[in-house]
């Protein structure tokens, strides 16, 4: 499985950054709208739709998405993308740090398809805002980010392995523990230091300004969404434990499905649109 899931991340890691890095806004909200309209499609596996309610569903899905892409991309139009995602910020923020923790906490089980699905528009929608926001202004900005979370990832999944006893939460994901979760925030800090390390070796790291204007508050920062990050995993293995699937899906050979892949992402990266775009920091 370790090797699959390593063979998979060597295809899926240098198309991932060269559309990060090289594709036109246009190429980069296609290729971030494949991703979301996967998600969403795993994600209505969740919802007990009947056949006719999940095929409105993806057509809702599929209209929303291009009017936010058609907005993404019209020419003179930046500020109206600005205040959408800032609007799915806040509410992804409200869902994240109120609702997610009572919906765990209450091991509330999927009863109501609508109510359901409209969850998952709020854990893909604003995810996506955030990337195309972000990318927008800078893609090594939105690295930075994206690496937090693998950091506290890859961090959790080793340290667990090696040292885990202490369950985190069990009736959710039985192989989570409070030790991987420390080892992913003592990775996280590591990243950090060497991260802030690196920009002073950096001929212009301006991109780097959404962050930095955050002073002696940084390393919280970088904790705080890796923090967050642990409720987007949690949060999508209580959703497949719920509905009795493994993965979100097949896709990604080693890893499953979009969702199983992208799900800390899903809690971090709106998060951190918040503390850019939303809340004043002087």
């Amino acid at each position: 499985m370790l090797r699959t899931r390593i063979l998979t991340a060597l295809i899926i890691l240098p198309l991932f950054l060269a559309a990060l890095f090289w594709f036109p806004n246009w190429a980069w909200d296609a290729f971030t709208l494949a991703i979301v309209l996967v998600a969403c499609h795993e994600w209505s596996q969740f919802c007990g739709f009947s056949p006719r309610q999940a095929t409105a569903y993806r057509i809702a899905t599929l209209a929303q998405s291009l009017l936010i892409a058609g907005i993404y991309l019209q020419a003179g139009q930046p500020q109206l993308m600005e205040r959408i995602a800032q609007g799915l910020f806040v509410l992804a923020a409200l869902f994240w740090l109120i609702v997610v923790p009572i919906w765990l906490a209450r091991a509330w089980r999927p009863t109501r398809p609508w109510a359901v699905g409209i969850a998952g528009w709020l854990v893909v929608f604003p995810t996506w805002a955030a990337f195309l926001l972000i990318h927008d202004a800078s893609p090594w900005l939105l690295l930075t980010l994206i690496i937090i979370v693998f950091a506290a990832d890859i961090g959790a999944y080793f340290t667990g392995r090696a040292f885990g006893k202490t369950k985190l939460a069990p009736s959710v994901s039985p192989n989570k523990t409070w030790e991987g979760v420390v080892g992913g925030l003592v990775l996280v800090m590591a990243y950090f230091l060497g991260w802030f390390t690196a920009l002073k070796y950096v001929n212009d790291a301006a991109w780097a300004a959404p962050l930095l204007k955050f002073g002696l508050g940084l390393p919280i920062v970088f904790l705080a969404l890796a923090a967050v990050s642990v409720l987007g995993d949690l949060y999508e293995s209580w959703m497949k434990r719920s509905v009795g699937v493994k993965d979100s899906g097949t896709l990604l050979p080693g890893h499953g499905g979009v969702l199983d892949r992208i799900d800390a992402l899903t809690a971090a990266l709106p998060i951190a649109g918040l503390l850019i775009y939303v809340l004043p920091v002087k």
